[in-house]
């Protein structure tokens, strides 16, 4: 009971800490060592730490798509991707709020970095908003509730982890949870819509402020912006069997888009593989690095017994799991503005055990990884919130006000098209 005591006690200090926005990894690493110490098996965290470091799947899908995302940014490409998009936008009439989520959570799909997303894309669409009569608040919250759509990209470190786990291909894994991922982001973007017709904020908004005027000088370059979704249309024709020739990994669908990316728009070679090679190397450092310090975090939990406890208790009420990996990842995402550091620890201790719940280690994982996504949509924390509220002007306290009910809307979907 005593190991069980400290369990639960570190987990209450982990959050507490998260909240406090100390640096996620350092958190979880601290914590995990001292669960292991406190067993009295401190190299079970030292050696979940050297195992987990060369996961070979997981780095080449994640490190080779942040690359190629630093190449579309470099190269501009992504810039010619959202002005296209936002041309469409102007045509939307009174579906503009809900239609700016769909476009955004699109364009997430191609920029797989929510806060990356936001600044490419909010850059352009809250003006562009605003400037149609939308309110600055409910801008905001329109392009924020779209910063989710990687859940969708091969490269979103969640999708190549429970890959990893079931034995299968990241494509597998995004086919298992696409439906609930696209009707997740449809049922928020209506609720957004409806919500801002509610409080009629979806048009007749006048903002005299020079930051809200559209840029009309920019000319757009299809080219270029196709660019963007070369590697996700190979992916998908080889994945599919449409095109047997084009079936192949994610670094090498990323590796022909940046090659493809340098002809197009005959950006100097030399600079692009130097930001290909440090997207590659920032993905480490940032996103591949939670998972190492997740992955520790468990191994302390496991070391305490507290992981056996916990399965134990979902094998005699099957129920609960689901429900787990739903709610779980969701309330701490909206508490501390990321939802990936409860996904990572949810999905390594219990997600392997799926079977036993009746459910599969695809279903299981997706969800926890989608309920943390779409926690993070409504937290004033996330990082893609502070970005999306300061083009507006706005408090992110104000912007999520607007976003919350869809999001809790969107959990309910995600859950009973995963959980069953």
């Amino acid at each position: 009971m005593l190991k069980i005591a400290i369990a639960l006690f570190t987990i209450v200090a982990v959050v507490y800490f998260l909240v406090k926005k100390y640096d996620t990894k350092l958190v979880l690493l601290v914590a995990g060592v001292f669960m292991a110490c406190f067993a009295l098996a401190p190299m079970k965290a030292f050696e979940s730490f050297s195992k987990v470091m060369v996961s070979g799947g997981l780095i080449q899908a994640i490190c080779s798509v942040l690359g190629f995302a630093a190449v579309l940014k470099i190269t501009g490409c992504d810039k010619h991707l959202v002005a296209l998009l936002g041309n469409v936008l102007k045509r939307a009439g009174i579906f503009l709020v809900p239609a700016a989520s769909l476009l955004t959570f699109s364009i997430n799909v191609a920029l797989p970095s929510a806060a990356g997303c936001a600044a490419a894309v909010g850059a352009i669409f809250i003006p562009l908003l605003i400037h149609s009569g939308v309110r600055p608040a409910m801008a905001a919250a329109a392009v924020f509730s779209g910063t989710y759509g990687s859940m969708l990209s091969p490269g979103l470190s969640h999708n190549p982890f429970v890959a990893d786990l079931a034995k299968v291909s990241v494509l597998e894994v995004i086919n298992t949870h696409k439906f609930a991922t696209i009707s997740s982001i449809v049922v928020a973007s209506i609720a957004l819509g409806l919500l801002a017709i509610y409080l009629k904020e979806h048009k007749g908004y006048v903002s005299e402020d020079k930051d809200f005027q559209i840029d009309t000088t920019f000319k757009i370059n299809p080219l270029f912006a196709l660019v963007n979704i070369i590697p996700l249309a190979i992916l998908v024709l080889g994945f599919t069997g449409w095109v047997p020739l084009l079936k192949m990994g994610v670094p090498e669908a990323m590796l022909i888009g940046a090659f493809l990316a340098v002809i197009i728009t005959r950006t100097n070679p030399a600079k692009v593989s130097e930001g290909f090679f440090n997207g590659m190397g920032g993905a480490y450092a940032q996103i591949f690095g939670i998972i190492i310090a997740a992955t520790v975090f468990v191994s302390g939990l496991q070391a305490l017994g507290a992981v056996n406890a916990f399965i134990s208790l979902l094998i005699s009420n099957p129920s609960m799991a689901s429900i787990g990996a739903t709610v779980g990842p969701f309330l701490l995402a909206v508490v501390t503005g990321s939802g990936d550091a409860a996904a990572f620890a949810f999905n390594k201790a219990v997600t392997p055990f799926a079977v036993e719940f009746g459910t599969t280690i695809e279903r299981m994982g997706s969800l926890a990884a989608l309920s943390g996504a779409i926690g993070r949509t409504m937290s004033p924390l996330a990082g893609a919130a502070i970005i999306c509220a300061g083009f507006a002007k706005v408090s992110t306290f104000d912007m999520v006000k607007r976003t919350a009910l869809g999001m809790v809307l969107a959990l309910i979907t995600a859950y009973f098209m995963l959980a069953f």
